[in-house]
């Protein structure tokens, strides 16, 4: 478990180099800025002031999408994702929204349904990847 994490609202290009990194590493990093971005609200969780793991979410009505979301490899497994989500989660319901969801790797599922997320049995690939639409409702 890693502690004393802190997690910051950022600009989306701060957001782009762990992108690549964690979920893109055979793309140029020109190709991580997403049209969207601008419209988004982006996260970063800092731990000895390096970025450790980065979220982006994204309104659509009381409806919040969260995307591209990154967690270093030798960070993995250590409540640093569980933090982030509970963060953003949060951030959602600050906002006003009652339902955050995301498109979900296949391989990412259980980390996911294990923070209160329900599959919806809506699967897609894209990019060489397997996903399904995963959301949680909120009060």
């Amino acid at each position: 478990m890693i502690e004393h994490i802190q997690i910051e609202q950022i600009r989306p290009e701060l957001t782009w180099r762990l992108r690549k990194d964690v979920l893109y590493q055979d793309k140029p990093l020109s190709l991580m800025a997403m049209q969207e971005d601008q419209d988004g609200l982006h996260f970063a969780a800092f731990y000895n002031n390096h970025i450790i793991s980065v979220v982006s979410l994204f309104s659509h009505g009381t409806d919040y999408q969260l995307r591209k979301f990154a967690v270093l490899p030798n960070i993995q497994h250590k409540g640093v994702g569980k933090t982030m989500l509970q963060y953003i989660t949060q951030v959602t319901v600050q906002q006003g929204g009652n339902r955050i969801w995301c498109n979900a790797r296949l391989s990412a599922i259980g980390f996911y349904t294990k923070a209160g997320f329900l599959t919806t049995g809506q699967f897609f690939s894209k990019n060489g990847f397997d996903y399904e639409i995963i959301e949680k409702l909120l009060p």
